[in-house]
């Protein structure tokens, strides 16, 4: 649960603040200010610019955060005459003034000469959520590691044409996060580019198991110790990577697949289906000191590699029609906390940021934004001040977009 105690009055922004507190938005001013000097002087003087102020800045993200709520497919049609206009919020700032500020807007504005990561211009803000998210929050033993649903909206995509769908860029990068599967906070963020056709390029991550591999090392490097239990999907379960977070103190539960996931070293016996016919219910162990794997049959074998769970404790899988079903305890954990996780993802994945700008670091930016305000909305309602106005989610993301600019309506909305 979160590590200090907001106060009742405690508003949208002051949680939101915990992971992006003002001196982040500072910088935000003083890069983009800095940018849009060396890029005038490269290209010539823009009469019409004049330095961006910390409250445009809270502004202009304001506008940004709006459209996770609202669902336009362009930001600018706040100002438009359209369906997706808003003119509540449309007087704070004119289209011009919000374009300009778009055009300019950085987070580092120069690569330094040490610099060779290609997330350059977003790391340090990357690094400063990933402090907020670490200080804030306290997550519970067991946790899971995937790709959350960041995709486009489906009400948007049911209304294109296929020729439209077509021109939309792919994304040139893979977000993975470490989630708490108690209440859904996104403990960690791993972003994974798209750098060229080469081995460690995203088309490669999709096929390869050790690069997956990677991923999990990289989410859980501030796990070891911690006797975690860390769930996980086909692509990221092998042998050698449990093996390897159990020297550092971080357990496991996947689900194993012969055709998506590294079976080195585990025995052909268990990855082949029986010939003879198996009732629900019914499963195969074999086990490796503290490693089991087990065959468990329901409608079709699924097998799962753990040594957090004792193969021989009982557990069940209630379904609606077929009642109980019988299976190894680890089986019933996963299914538990796999399912809370599309649960988080049924619920926060629509209030994503729908501005889709073409630079893949301000795609990162927006999805981490994203992130940052839903676990803010987490906090939110495990603090004594979501009993004094009980937001939902989208009240309170509207609320959010209020404060930021500036705007003096405090009252609550039900």
């Amino acid at each position: 649960g979160p590590t200090r105690k907001m106060p009742l009055t405690a508003s949208a922004m002051d949680f939101f603040q915990l992971f992006v507190p003002d001196n982040v938005l500072k910088n935000m001013v003083v890069q983009t200010n800095m940018y849009a000097k060396k890029y005038q002087e490269r290209f010539g003087s823009d009469d019409a610019w004049i330095d961006v102020t910390l409250t445009e800045m809270k502004a202009f993200l304001g506008y940004m955060i709006s459209t996770s709520i609202h669902h336009c497919e362009s930001v600018l049609s706040i100002w438009s005459s359209g369906f997706y206009s808003n003119k509540s919020i449309a007087l704070i700032m004119t289209q011009s003034r919000f374009e300009k500020i778009l055009k300019y807007f950085h987070i580092v504005a120069f690569r330094s000469s040490q610099t060779t990561h290609s997330l350059y211009k977003i790391q340090p803000f990357l690094d400063s959520l990933q402090s907020g998210f670490d200080s804030a929050f306290r997550p519970s033993q067991a946790q899971v590691l995937h790709e959350p649903l960041i995709d486009e909206d489906p009400v948007f995509i049911a209304t294109c044409t296929e020729r439209e769908l077509r021109k939309r860029k792919k994304r040139k990068f893979s977000l993975w996060v470490r989630q708490c599967s108690s209440t859904g906070f996104i403990c960690q963020i791993y972003v994974h580019l798209k750098e060229g056709s080469g081995a460690d390029g995203l088309d490669a991550l999709k096929n390869k198991p050790q690069l997956h591999s990677m991923v999990a090392k990289s989410l859980c490097q501030n796990a070891s110790g911690k006797n975690y239990i860390i769930f996980t999907g086909p692509s990221i379960t092998s042998l050698n990577l449990f093996e390897e977070f159990e020297k550092q103190g971080i357990y496991c539960c996947g689900l194993l697949s012969t055709r998506k996931s590294d079976c080195t070293g585990l025995p052909p016996s268990m990855l082949n289906n029986s010939e003879t016919p198996q009732s629900r219910g019914q499963y195969r162990i074999r086990m490796k000191g503290n490693m089991s794997l087990i065959c468990w049959y329901n409608k079709g074998h699924f097998r799962f590699l753990t040594n957090a769970y004792s193969p021989v404790q009982q557990g069940v899988i209630i379904k609606r029609k077929s009642g109980e079903i019988p299976c190894p305890l680890a089986v019933e954990a996963f299914a538990a906390h796999l399912s809370y996780i599309c649960k988080y993802d049924d619920k926060y994945s629509k209030y994503f940021i729908s501005h889709k700008p073409n630079k893949t670091w301000q795609q990162v930016f927006w999805f981490a934004i994203s992130i940052a305000i839903n676990n803010a909305y987490i906090l939110y309602k495990m603090s004594e001040a979501y009993h004094v106005t009980r937001y939902s989610r989208a009240q309170f993301g509207e609320r959010l977009v209020k404060e930021l600019l500036g705007l003096e309506d405090t009252s609550p909305t039900h």
